[in-house]
């Protein structure tokens, strides 16, 4: 299926960066042994190889060594201490002649069908998402790497650019901060345009909380327990999970929120966001009750999402600010046949809603009560995690061939979960990306079409 024509690897330009540090905080910290994340964008291009190999991987080197130069980070690495403590807390650390690897392959596989909203077979895609790099130690510390891409020529069809950072890297702002950089000056040559736009990372550790939320986090995320053994988790090669891509329309939002306005009067926060993530985890409780999982009084379930922070500390942050910037929120537990049953829709939106109220009203609580916001991210409990932001304009990521026919956040496949973002053909419309084992995706889709049509009958 996959060719790879060559391994390379692409710095910032020469002396442009030097020795440089960035420490990390809690908030990135919770996510030092947790799955990387992998996207990957498909852009229609109906050329050749030749003209792929000459004048496009050539193009995106250049840009993203310019984008390097000033988002250091992405070209360094992880440095965990094999016995870390407040004093020696991970960090990004760049010295110069680091480098991103990029892998430049070509694909067999069908482009229409890969980019398509239908069922498709989840391992049809990780030959173009590229790996981390092997994590290596260094005297009393990992040198870890903590970004890759790949992009992929799928002959006179399409381009796929693959790309896997380490979560302890940034966040969704970040990362997109950095793909708009970049496609920014892949298209005009310069990064002039993106200079003009007031949009450098700000690097200031400006994220002010108790010390100890640094040492709880050490533990409470395992870090304590790497060893010199320690490599970053890898997509299994294998797996009978399947994706599939729902729109749910402005129209169909609207009248999911009448039903709640109508149902349920006192709701105090009902959102485009809040509704669709309600809807589709409804959907997945019913479609495991279907298939005979979770039917007992004591199975339970949880969303868990990520929620913004920048915005809403006090004073604000910028929009810049480079890191992990979110706390991880999720409702109460709800049992999965509550959930699965008639009015779950409901249920679930009331939990979610409230839980969302709570946290918006928060302002630097969601810092000063870190506590509960590090044992969030590691409770025990089955539940459907949430990736990307309806806020997120993924789309409009143009390297000067047109905007992605198709993106997919291939991270959700570690653990059956959703991204949501906006549609490609609306802002208004959301676009969920649902990883189901293939026997729950079959009842899974069939229950989505009937709670739709009873919406709307």
């Amino acid at each position: 299926m996959l060719t790879v024509l060559e391994n390379c690897r692409v710095s910032p330009p020469p002396s442009t960066v030097g020795e440089r540090c960035l420490p990390l905080t809690f908030l990135d910290m919770l996510w030092i042994q947790l799955y990387p994340i992998h996207h990957v964008f498909f852009y229609e291009f109906p050329h050749s190889r030749e003209n792929f190999l000459e004048t496009i991987v050539p193009k995106l080197k250049h840009s993203l060594s310019i984008t390097l130069q000033h988002f250091f980070p992405f070209a360094g690495n992880l440095i965990v201490f094999l016995n870390p403590s407040v004093e020696k807390k991970p960090e990004i650390r760049h010295v110069e002649g680091d480098s991103v690897a990029v892998t430049i392959a070509e694909c067999t596989l069908d482009f229409n069908d890969l980019t398509g909203n239908h069922p498709r077979k989840c391992d049809m895609f990780y030959p173009l998402v590229p790996l981390l790099g092997r994590a290596t130690k260094v005297s009393d510390y990992l040198t870890i790497p903590v970004f890759s891409v790949q992009v992929t020529l799928f002959p006179n069809s399409g381009i796929s650019i693959g790309i896997t950072n380490h979560h302890s890297l940034c966040d969704a702002t970040t990362r997109y901060d950095f793909l708009k950089a970049w496609s920014s000056i892949a298209m005009h040559g310069t990064d002039e345009l993106f200079l003009a736009s007031g949009s450098l990372p700000f690097y200031e550790r400006v994220v002010k909380y108790p010390s100890y939320l640094d040492e709880m986090a050490l533990k409470k995320a395992g870090i304590s327990a790497i060893n010199a053994d320690y490599q970053p988790r890898q997509l299994l090669s294998h797996t009978d999970n399947v994706r599939v891509t729902i729109i749910l329309t402005q129209a169909h939002i609207t009248q999911l929120k009448k039903r709640l306005s109508v149902q349920l009067p006192t709701l105090e926060y009902i959102s485009s966001y809040s509704v669709a993530c309600s809807y589709i985890w409804h959907c997945i409780a019913k479609s495991h009750v279907h298939i005979g999982e979770r039917m007992g009084d004591d199975d339970v379930e949880r969303l868990v999402y990520a929620v913004g922070l920048r915005s809403r500390l006090d004073p604000p942050i910028p929009e810049t600010y480079f890191g992990n910037c979110i706390g991880v929120s999720g409702t109460t537990t709800i049992k999965s046949t509550l959930l699965a049953g008639n009015d779950g829709f409901l249920m679930a939106a009331e939990l979610f809603g409230k839980a969302l109220c709570e946290t918006v009203k928060k302002k630097n609580g969601l810092i000063e009560d870190g506590e509960t916001l590090i044992k969030a991210v590691f409770v025990p409990v089955p539940g459907i995690g949430v990736a990307g932001s309806t806020k997120i304009k993924i789309y409009d990521l143009d390297f000067g061939w047109g905007k992605p026919k198709k993106y997919e956040t291939i991270s959700i496949d570690y653990r059956s979960s959703i991204s949501v973002h906006a549609s490609k053909e609306s802002p208004a419309d959301i676009e969920i990306g649902v990883s189901l084992p293939a026997k729950q995706m079959d009842a899974f889709i069939s229950i989505h079409s009937e709670e739709l049509e009873g919406t709307f009958y």
